[in-house]
């Protein structure tokens, strides 16, 4: 029974990706609001009846293409970050048994700016990759689509692993803190206490800003705003993103007072 079992579940989960590889080619020709539920059992040589045993609605589909999109990307960040080098406190000098000079530390900034820069473009790269699933999930909303709560931590990851890195480079006093606005203190303290209540809400509203830029950076080339105005992207996205990093207090330089 068990062998049976198991040859079924394999067999349903084959047939999900096959209709989730279809419909990713709809939404390549015709974009989300035409996806079509029809037209996919089509393509794959089923009645629409069966289709439904897997997904009830388009908005189901929807919804599976959308949490995959989020977990394909929030990947790609994550591992950018978990792939980038650790920080390093002291380093020597001089070769030699016990000979070596003592040198400065590097910037506390430093390494967690290395690693911003790395995520950043990790995202852009996926981004230029699958620029239909970019464009489902940060492209123009799908009429009479209403997101379910299911996407809310798939859609988190990215800005996840930029909390995570600020909160590193805070703790180990890689992060000179952004002044804050009096006009901007009650929004931010209050965005902070929702998304990362051990930092300071200046290094919060900094980051929602710079989260914003970053993905409206992405939009503009993946959506041809910059033809016949930029022509060397990765220069100006690698620039851009350094201006993000110390808008949230990244310097490269030694960090200031908290």
């Amino acid at each position: 029974m068990s062998t049976i079992r198991g040859a079924r579940e394999r067999a349903r989960i084959e047939v999900t990706a096959a209709i989730k590889d279809e419909a990713r080619k709809q939404l390549a020709a015709e974009g989300a609001a035409k996806l079509s539920l029809r037209a996919v059992a089509r393509e794959l040589g089923m009645v629409s009846s069966a289709l439904y045993r897997y997904f009830p609605s388009r908005d189901d589909l929807l919804t599976a293409l959308i949490v995959d999109a989020y977990d394909a990307v929030g990947e790609a960040a994550e591992s950018a970050r978990a792939a980038g080098a650790a920080p390093a406190a002291e380093a020597q000098d001089g070769a030699g048994s016990g000979g070596g000079v003592r040198r400065a530390a590097a910037s506390p900034s430093g390494p967690y700016l290395a690693r911003w820069t790395a995520v950043a473009c990790a995202v852009r790269d996926w981004a230029l990759a699958h620029p239909h699933e970019y464009a489902l999930i940060y492209g123009s909303p799908v009429p009479g689509y209403i997101a379910p709560q299911d996407t809310v931590g798939p859609a988190s990851r990215v800005g996840v692993v930029f909390i995570g890195l600020l909160r590193e480079a805070y703790r180990a006093d890689g992060l000179a803190v952004p002044p804050l606005d009096g006009e901007l203190r009650p929004e931010a303290e209050r965005m902070a206490a929702d998304l990362a209540a051990d930092l300071p809400p200046a290094v919060v509203a900094a980051l929602v800003a710079a989260w914003a830029q970053l993905f409206g950076l992405i939009s503009f080339e993946l959506f041809g705003q910059f033809n016949r105005v930029v022509e060397a992207r990765d220069v100006l996205f690698r620039h851009a993103v350094g201006e993000l990093a110390r808008s949230v207090g990244l310097t490269g330089s030694r960090a200031g007072t908290r």
